[in-house]
């Protein structure tokens, strides 16, 4: 996505997941998602975030949730996202994400790395535009 426009965006604190690590002596678990194969290894997580269910790399999950509960968990850190203008795809840690025009294009770090995509209902749903005095990152 040419010339960024990413605004910075806070998990809404209602919005848990519920996720499991896959701690299986196991090979790559490969499954379909977002129009394209998707890849998870042992230790990444299964997570269900309000009946979506897919797969977060070990440590992208380690450094971005907390644990509320047995099996819940909230987002912590922030993520910059902005709306796609037309459809395209983002390549993540798990595979290809596939996205339409009107979708979010997210980032869990400021440099734009590690992206992934959502649609609109949905990160609306979840996310809100930080105010100037959430900031703590």
């Amino acid at each position: 996505m040419p010339e960024s426009k990413r605004r910075r965006y806070v998990r809404r604190a209602d919005r848990p997941v519920v996720a499991v690590c896959l701690q299986l002596d196991m090979g790559a678990l490969v499954y379909r998602k977002w129009g394209a194969r998707q890849r998870a290894k042992r230790g990444d997580w299964i997570v269900d975030n309000d009946g979506e269910v897919y797969t977060v790399d070990a440590a992208v999950f380690a450094r971005t949730y907390r644990r509320t509960g047995p099996g819940n968990y909230v987002k912590i850190t922030p993520v910059w996202a902005e709306r796609a203008m037309r459809a395209g795809s983002v390549r993540t840690k798990e595979g290809l994400t596939h996205y339409k025009a009107g979708d979010y294009v997210v980032s869990n770090v400021g440099d734009e790395s590690d992206e992934y995509a959502i649609g609109r209902k949905k990160f609306e749903a979840l996310y809100k535009p930080e105010r100037r005095r959430d900031r703590r990152r």
